[in-house]
């Protein structure tokens, strides 16, 4: 099964890849490139960061997950995510002038920089994995935040290890096929994840009004979250992620329901919730 991720290798999305049993790994430089390559069918489905216990949502995967109505999320995972300040070779943090990882770690390890290397100017790279291979073509005061698969395929040297701001930090994953693929358990706990927006959202009430369609039938919402709408100012598209999966009568009465307020509701997927893995 090819399984499609943000690369290069190395990067904690191969590492969620490689946890689908029988995966074979296949690496596209950025989220948009690895869901339309779910899309075009170069892959069965795609490992796609969503959000992260540290800093949230990941818009970019929200904003393609949208946009492209040909893929759907199928299932979840939870990584744990352990990131480690990575160097050409063993060196004293001290003397790092350039810190270079994905935008995520930089956030997620953010008091750690600032305890650790004032001194060090942070960059943003593509990915985990193409941060470290960056340092090891560049001088020897530049630094990478990572994961320890990266270190070990680029034969670089781990500095510090789980230099995160919370030890609690985790990711989570979805799994994302071609539109119409079925998820393969729907006899555990379900989640159902779809976003909606509306030319009334300026109104009084109207958001209200849309959630009451949940609350109303007792479906529970576990996230609520908006993104810009990207047409006007100060209009948004809304993210929510409902217990229960599209065939239970109060999440499919609750979908139409909202329908009769909005102007658009997408169902991004109703898929199996899977517990954090070890």
């Amino acid at each position: 099964m090819r399984v499609g991720h943000l690369g290069p290798a190395g990067t904690y999305s191969e590492e969620a890849a490689l946890r689908r049993q029988g995966a074979e790994p296949v690496a596209f430089p950025t989220l948009p490139d690895t869901i339309a390559a779910v899309a075009d069918g170069q892959v069965d489905l795609a490992a796609v960061p969503i959000e992260n216990s540290l800093e949230g949502s990941v818009g970019i995967a929200l904003d393609t997950l949208v946009a492209r109505e040909e893929v759907t999320i199928t299932g979840e995972l939870t990584l744990p995510i352990s990131v480690h300040l990575i160097a050409r070779e063993m060196l004293d943090p001290a003397t790092v002038a350039l810190v270079v990882s994905h935008p995520q770690p930089l956030a997620q390890c953010a008091g750690y920089l600032r305890r650790r290397l004032p001194q060090a100017r942070t960059v943003p790279a593509s990915s985990t994995a193409e941060a470290v291979r960056q340092v090891m073509t560049a001088g020897e005061r530049m630094a990478a935040l990572g994961p320890r698969r990266a270190a070990e395929l680029y034969a670089a040297a781990i500095v510090e290890e789980d230099v995160a701001d919370d030890p609690g930090n985790a990711t989570r994953f979805v799994w994302v096929s071609r539109a119409g693929t079925a998820s393969p358990d729907t006899d555990g706990p379900m989640r159902t994840s779809l976003s909606f927006w509306g030319q009334g959202d300026d109104k009084p009430g109207w958001l209200v009004r849309c959630l009451s369609e949940f609350a109303f039938r007792g479906v529970n919402l576990s996230k609520i979250e908006s993104r810009p709408l990207r047409s006007t100012i100060g209009h948004y598209r809304f993210f929510v992620d409902c217990e229960g999966g599209l065939a239970t009568p109060a999440v499919s009465e609750a979908v139409t329901g909202l329908r009769a307020h909005c102007t658009d509701v997408r169902v991004l997927g109703s898929y199996p919730r899977e517990r954090q893995v070890d």
